[in-house]
């Protein structure tokens, strides 16, 4: 998909004081990793649904579509993440065979999602690893489709504990993980096998064939994976672009061939399937680019994903056309542009790329700004533009600021705070619902329509979307001319068992909770931790602190009380009084003035009573925490 990780187009590695952030563990540091999913079951309101909400762990919505024979020998397909999201994909391709009790496990790519507004201190979602724990010696490889950090992002909180398994990548893709593998220097070194466009390669049971395939970033792969039970697809994020900048038409005649020969299941991406006729190419986008560089009056600022490398290619080839030179912005568009020019994708000039520093040398109609933050993320290069936190660029009036970027759902409120904060320092601003300035990465309706037309596959499972995504394709396959119940439609944990004769869903799901990485702690963060930040956040703390005298049981002195995000206690001196004689009067009643007492019970009681009279005075519950000192 064409939106990689908000680090990828944030600096989000810097988002943390210290080595608190989520990228760039201490060399002396160790991450740790812990599946969230006992904290979650400690919460009698279930774990979070994939918005952040808390819901009851069922799965009666996806019932077996088909019979199911328990003990055939059968391909099973378990999304882990991608499915009822966008981003952190990853799915098991796991051969079941009976009749030697055994199985062969092959894992597509391991990607991170970014946390919803209500998971306070979360820097990174990344799927759920728990089926696997007990399973690493059956992993015979992991394969990457392409180098979008919601694909590969989430391998270093993982790997050892896949066991370091061969991995399978394209040159840029393999680039980008070893680049983002240089900030875990405490892991072991990667085994890469670099595969190009028709390669095939045996992994266990399993033959991988790599096909090229267009998306918004090169060496994208879609896998036809031959199987004991048929031959599946995978067709990775994609898009037919017959007129691609610095990239390869899709391989169409391939493609038919596989249809050709057959083809038991295809998992589609579904991204663009609520979006009627095709996406647009990357050329079709070059007039108004081009367009607006020459028109600008001053700098010209773009934000985008990092690793949009053909878009990057694109505004550098525009800017060096009207002798403009590129400042490259940010963390991860910096290591992106590395590596992407080491391997030849990206092509400049000699002079072309100069430091922010060197900007100041150049006027201002000569400078092309090259930056992250379309998704407006806290830490990237265009929100510290706009808050005045950049160290060495500030923006000035007669700037021209490009969004080429779609929005991602869920952002849509921060990018609009975004702008208006850009809008303030008199720059103009565009984005592509003004101007066709941004090309997406997922084909829209015809194009996965064209997809199945050219592979013809028996089953179909919608994979990479939110679930009206999914719903969307599967309503593209009805009207295709497949059968309904030969289409599934489910979300991460369900388990697809697939035979040549039928496609059905396990009534039981596997673990797929969300594990949440904050600083170096991966999976220690819960949905009980989760529901205090966020108590924290809507109501504040309101913290007590009682002398209580050993031998008679009473409190000493008055009680004293902290507040944090609650109120302001110089304002509120009538409540405070009342509060301290609730405690005290809690206590005192508690110890029938002897000692000692059930320390539990009293805060219990605290809690409970001080809880009611601060509701009944001010309509909020902050979270209460007493305090006990016996003496």
């Amino acid at each position: 998909m064409n939106q990689p990780y908000r680090p990828h187009s944030g600096d989000r590695q810097n988002n943390r004081q210290g080595n608190r952030h989520s990228g760039r563990p201490s060399n002396s540091g160790k991450l740790f990793f812990r599946s969230s999913t006992n904290q979650d079951n400690e919460n009698p309101r279930g774990p979070r649904n994939l918005r952040g909400n808390f819901v009851p762990k069922t799965n009666e919505e996806y019932q077996d579509t088909g019979p199911k024979v328990p003990q055939q020998n059968c391909l099973r397909i378990i999304p882990l993440g991608g499915l009822g999201e966008v981003g952190r994909n990853m799915t098991v391709i796991e051969w079941r065979d009976y009749d030697k009790d055994d199985r062969d496990i092959l894992l597509i790519d391991a990607g991170v999602r970014f946390p919803e507004e209500d998971m306070p201190g979360i820097d990174l979602l990344i799927p759920n690893i728990k089926y696997l724990e007990d399973k690493t010696d059956k992993i015979s490889g992991l394969v990457f489709t392409h180098g979008h950090f919601d694909h590969i992002g989430a391998l270093p909180y993982m790997l050892e504990q896949i066991g370091n398994p061969m991995i399978y990548a394209a040159p840029l893709t393999k680039g980008l993980i070893i680049k983002r593998h240089e900030e875990f220097k405490q892991l072991p070194k990667l085994m890469i096998d670099e595969i190009r466009n028709g390669d095939k390669r045996k992994i266990g049971v399993f033959e991988v064939e790599f096909i090229h395939i267009n998306h918004s970033i090169p060496d994208d792969m879609a896998l036809l994976i031959k199987t004991p039970a048929g031959n599946i697809m995978c067709t990775s994020d994609f898009k037919f672009d017959h007129n691609p900048v610095i990239d390869k038409p899709a391989e169409i005649e391939r493609l038919k061939k596989i249809g050709d020969d057959g083809l038991l299941l295809v998992m589609s991406d579904s991204t663009g399937a609520e979006e009627p006729g095709h996406s647009i190419s990357e050329s079709d986008i070059q007039a108004n680019l081009e367009k607006l560089i020459q028109d600008a009056p001053g700098r010209v600022i773009v934000g985008m994903f990092a690793s949009a490398i053909n878009r990057v290619q694109q505004i550098i080839a525009i800017s060096e056309k009207f002798n403009r030179k590129v400042v490259v912005e940010g963390f991860s568009m910096k290591a992106a542009v590395e590596v992407s020019k080491v391997l030849g994708y990206i092509k400049t000039k000699k002079g072309t790329l100069i430091s922010a520093s060197e900007s100041n040398k150049y006027p201002d109609s000569k400078i092309t700004i090259l930056g992250t933050g379309g998704q407006g993320e806290e830490n990237a290069v265009l929100m510290r533009l706009a808050t005045h936190r950049h160290k060495q660029l500030e923006l000035k009036k007669g700037d021209t600021i490009i969004f080429s970027s779609s929005i991602i759902p869920g952002n849509e409120r921060t990018i609009q705070q975004l702008k208006d904060n850009l809008l303030r320092h008199g720059v103009k601003v565009y984005n592509y619902r003004m101007l066709d300035i941004h090309a997406g990465g997922h084909g829209h309706q015809e194009d996965l329509m064209y997809m199945l037309e050219l592979v013809r596959p028996k089953f179909l499972m919608p994979v990479h979307g939110q679930l009206s995504m999914l719903f969307a394709m599967k309503d593209l396959g009805i009207r295709f001319g497949m059968k309904e119940e030969n289409i599934v439609v489910v979300e991460n944990g369900n388990v697809v068992r697939v035979t040549a004769d039928q496609i059905s869903v396990d009534k039981k799901p596997v673990p797929a909770e969300m594990v949440m990485v904050d600083g170096l702690g991966v999976g220690d963060v819960g949905s009980v931790v989760l529901r205090d930040r966020q108590m924290l956040a809507e109501d504040g703390m309101f913290m007590v602190v009682a002398v209580v005298d050993s031998k008679t049981g009473r409190v000493r002195g008055s009680p004293d009380i902290i507040s944090r995000g609650f109120i302001y206690l110089r304002d509120n001196k009538q409540m405070l009084l009342d509060a301290r004689m609730i405690i005290r009067k809690v206590i005192e009643g508690a110890t029938g003035g002897e000692h000692p007492f059930n320390d539990a019970l009293v805060k219990d009681e605290i809690r409970e009573r001080l809880g009611q009279f601060l509701f009944q005075k001010t309509h909020r519950r902050p979270m209460i925490l007493p305090v006990l000192i016996q003496v």
